[in-house]
């Protein structure tokens, strides 16, 4: 089975829902590096603990010295160390930044399977599928929202932007309506003017 490799640009992007890529329905082997700026001396409680439970499956590197582009010298660094010609891996990294484009463009190029990622849920294999039914796509929002525990939105149009994104941003206004209605039906959400408060 190819593995999967998330190296995460922590200074450009925060994820807080990393338990997607542990998820129990997945039949994909992810491994994780999240590479830390100098300046960056906390991590949030959640991420440590995340990461904990992907044991030797997950890593930081932190960087240890500072200036313009360190962190992304060391991200194409390790890239280039993991990347081989003719693997069947997958390198997803996740970043907004890009001026790493060019050096993808270039990996792609020499057989390497890597793509940039402004988010977790672009990989596609954490993408929920927004050709099943309503109640279908319902139980695919609420575990991603109990994934995030206390990074779950709380704002309407936060949990919209939240959905669209888990849907590989493919839904119409019209879809999103229904799940934040069928959310409140469930009795998972109640709407206070623009403000979301969960029920236990």
């Amino acid at each position: 089975m190819a593995t999967h490799h998330v190296l995460i640009d922590y200074e450009n992007v925060q994820p807080k829902n990393l338990a997607a890529l542990k998820g129990d329905s997945q039949e994909v082997d992810f491994r994780i590096i999240v590479f830390v700026g100098a300046n960056q001396t906390r991590l949030p409680r959640d991420l440590v603990f995340e990461m904990q439970s992907f044991g030797s499956d997950a890593q930081y590197i932190e960087i240890t010295g500072s200036g313009k582009n360190a962190l992304d010298f060391h991200i194409a660094y390790y890239l280039g160390r993991l990347a081989k010609p003719g693997s069947d891996d997958h390198f997803h990294l996740v970043s907004k930044d890009a001026g790493f484009d060019p050096l993808i463009r270039h990996l792609k190029e020499s057989g390497i399977q890597v793509e940039r990622r402004k988010g977790l849920f672009e990989i596609p294999w954490l993408r929920a599928d927004e050709s099943g039914s309503l109640d279908d796509q319902l139980q695919k929002v609420v575990r991603n929202f109990d994934m995030q525990g206390k990074s779950r939105p709380r704002k309407v149009r936060t949990v919209r932007t939240t959905i669209n994104n888990l849907f590989g941003k493919s839904l119409t206004e019209e879809q999103l309506d229904a799940l934040v209605s069928g959310l409140q039906k469930l009795n998972y959400i109640a709407i206070e003017g623009e403000r979301i408060k969960y029920r236990p």
